[in-house]
C-alpha cells in the first residue's frame, strides 16, 4: 500500500517535528514515526467506512421514500435501487473484513458525526454524475466502478469539511489524505466482481524490510547529523545556513545518509527520490538547489570510493 517514497516523507516530517519541537529523543522519534505510518492505515479504514456509511445512508433513503405519497425527484429513475444496488459500493459495505476491523479499532467516526455522511450524500444526490447514472438504464460492473469512482474523486474526496474533519483528528493526516485518496482511486479502478473480501484491505507496508527501511533511515540520519550538515556547507559556501529552506536541509541529509548507508539502492533511485519529494514539499527552486549539492557530493564521493553500490539494477 505504501511506497518507499512515502516513508520517505513520514521519515522527513519526523525529523522536521524533532527540530521544530527541539526534541533530540530517537526513541520517541521511532515511536512517533512507527505511529504515524500506522495510523495511515486507520485513515483508509475510515476512508473506506465513510463510502460503506453512504451506502447505508442510501438505504434507508430509499426505505423512506417509498412510505411517501408525494413525489419526489427520485420518481423520475426507473430504478429507484441503483445507487444502492452499484456492486463495487455493495462489495464495500458489506465487507465482513472491513466492518471487523472498523468494529476492533473502535472506529465509530462517521455515527457520531453523521452530519458529514448527510451532506456528502446530499451532494452526491445533487450532482450531474448521479442524475446521469440513475437515469442509464444499462448496467455493468464497470459502469458501476466507474460511476463510484468518479463520485469519490469529485464529490467526497474534495470535500472541505471532511478533509477539516480528518485534520481535526490527527495532524499526521494532513500530508496523507492526498496519498490516501490516490492511493484508493487507483486500487478500485483494479476492482473486479470477483475480488475477494481481503482485497479491499491490502496490507500496509510490502513486509516488514520496509519498516526496518524506516527507522534504520531515521535513526542514521539522525545519528550523523553533524557529519550531513558539514558535508553539505562544504557544497554551498555561499550560503548561509539560514538562507537554505529547513526541509531542504533535512532531505539534503536523508539523501546523504541513504546514498552512503544503503547500498542496496540504487544511486539514481535515491536522486529521483528526493528531488520529487523536494518538489512537492519544499519551495519551488528546492529540487534544482538539491541537485545541485547531490551531483558534487556523489562525484566526490564515487572518487573517493565512498560510494558502494550492491546488486542488480545500479547502473
Amino acid at each position: 500500500m505504501l511506497t518507499r517514497r512515502h516513508i520517505r516523507v513520514k521519515v522527513m516530517q519526523c525529523i522536521y517535528a524533532l527540530v521544530q519541537a527541539k526534541d533530540e529523543s530517537l526513541q520517541k522519534q521511532e515511536k512517533f514515526l512507527r505511529f504515524s505510518i500506522e495510523n495511515m492505515y486507520t485513515l483508509y479504514l475510515l476512508v473506506l467506512g465513510l463510502l460503506a456509511e453512504l451506502h447505508q445512508l442510501a438505504q434507508k433513503h430509499v426505505s423512506h421514500a417509498e412510505k411517501k405519497y408525494i413525489s419526489t425527484a427520485e420518481d423520475q429513475y426507473p430504478d429507484k435501487e441503483k445507487f444502492v444496488n452499484n456492486q463495487l459500493l455493495l462489495q464495500i459495505a458489506t465487507n465482513p473484513i472491513l466492518g471487523n476491523e472498523l468494529k476492533k479499532r473502535k472506529l465509530d467516526n462517521w455515527n457520531m458525526h453523521a452530519d458529514y455522511v448527510k451532506i456528502i450524500y446530499k451532494d452526491i444526490c445533487e450532482s450531474d454524475l448521479y442524475k446521469s447514472y440513475m437515469l442509464d438504464q444499462k448496467n455493468s460492473y464497470e459502469k458501476d466502478r466507474d460511476f463510484l469512482i468518479d463520485i469519490f474523486k469529485q464529490i467526497v474526496a474534495p470535500n472541505e469539511k471532511i478533509y477539516e474533519y480528518f485534520e481535526d483528528d490527527q495532524l499526521t493526516w494532513v500530508d496523507d489524505i492526498p496519498i490516501i485518496n490516490t492511493y484508493l482511486v487507483k486500487h478500485l479502478k483494479k476492482a473486479t466482481s470477483s475480488v475477494g473480501d481481503r482485497f479491499f484491505l491490502p496490507r500496509l507496508l510490502k513486509d516488514e524490510q520496509d519498516m526496518v527501511f524506516a527507522n534504520d533511515l531515521l535513526t542514521k540520519t539522525l545519528l550523523n547529523d553533524a557529519q550531513w550538515e558539514a558535508e553539505i556547507e562544504q557544497k554551498t559556501p555561499n550560503w548561509d545556513n539560514d538562507r537554505i529552506a529547513e526541509v531542504d536541509f533535512i532531505l539534503l541529509k536523508m539523501a546523504i545518509c541513504e546514498l552512503l548507508n544503503f547500498p542496496s539502492i540504487p544511486e539514481k533511485v535515491t536522486l529521483n527520490e528526493y528531488l520529487e519529494i523536494a518538489k512537492e514539499y519544499s519551495t519551488p527552486k528546492s529540487s534544482i538547489f538539491i541537485n545541485g549539492v547531490l551531483d558534487k557530493l556523489v562525484k566526490e564521493y564515487k572518487s573517493s570510493g565512498r560510494l558502494q553500490k550492491v546488486g542488480r539494477g545500479l547502473l
